[in-house]
């Protein structure tokens, strides 16, 4: 039976949360979750290292490092792809 799922603090909400290619109707997209758009928030544009991303969010340095790897992945496989990046927001502690 896996360990329950820690919550993380997360403390900015995107002001927009779909991101795509212009004039196209594209049905495919990929959703990166909040605390993946926070991981980036914090590490990429707050200039944090992963040690102070996993403080702010309450959740281990490992942790920080596999979210800001998955979201990397979705982030440049949206941008290759051409697909919709959809951020999607569950229920997060802010």
């Amino acid at each position: 039976m896996p360990r329950p799922r820690k919550r993380r603090r997360l403390r900015f909400n995107p002001h927009y949360n779909e991101f795509g290619p212009k004039g196209l109707c594209n049905v495919d997209f990929i959703t990166l979750e909040l605390e993946e758009y926070e991981c980036i928030r914090l590490i990429d544009f707050e200039n944090m290292n992963q040690e102070e991303c996993a403080n702010s969010m309450e959740v281990a340095r490992t942790t920080v490092q596999k979210i800001y790897s998955d979201a990397r992945k979705k982030i440049a496989s949206a941008i290759i792809e051409g697909k919709t990046l959809i951020i999607e927001n569950k229920d997060y502690n802010n």
